[in-house]
């Protein structure tokens, strides 16, 4: 779906993609490792980083994006729909860090590795997929989670 939209949509419509490369990080350690120069990506959000050190700031973070800008019919479609978008990424990846914890992957192991390297890896192109789409006032359609993401947030 395309539609035109304010340059300041286009903004606020890409900042909520950095909330899950935050979140990713700890699956990306594996993988930062191995190629250490790719950890440059994180350096613009070191800020964003700190500010998820603090108890239950994740989870303060995804109460207000959520009732302050998706359930908010006075905010633009696209940012509300790229802000659920956002937050849908986000719910992935902590299911995966439960599945990982509950049983036991937290040991290590050639399969956590693996596991971790593709959540890692399938975030950061989904996340710089959509931050780009946002950017040029475009959709990002991102298998399954934009069918969810237009479910719950109706034109």
């Amino acid at each position: 779906m395309s539609t035109t939209t304010e340059p300041t949509d286009r903004l606020f419509g890409a900042l909520p993609y950095l909330l899950p490369l935050v979140y990713a990080l700890p699956l990306g350690i594996p993988f930062l490792r191995q190629f250490p120069i790719l950890s440059i990506i994180y350096v613009p959000l070191q800020p964003l980083i700190r500010l998820y050190s603090f108890p239950f700031a994740g989870l303060i973070i995804f109460f207000v994006l959520y009732s302050a800008v998706v359930r908010n019919s006075r905010i633009s479609h696209f940012i509300r729909f790229n802000t659920l978008q956002a937050i849908l990424i986000d719910i992935a990846l902590i299911l995966l860090s439960i599945v990982i914890q509950l049983f036991g992957f937290g040991s290590g192991g050639i399969l956590i590795e693996t596991l971790s390297n593709v959540a890692f890896l399938g975030t950061l192109v989904a996340c710089g997929y959509a931050m780009v789409q946002s950017i040029l006032g475009k959709y990002a359609e991102l298998p399954t989670i934009s069918q969810a993401a237009y479910s719950q947030l109706p034109y």
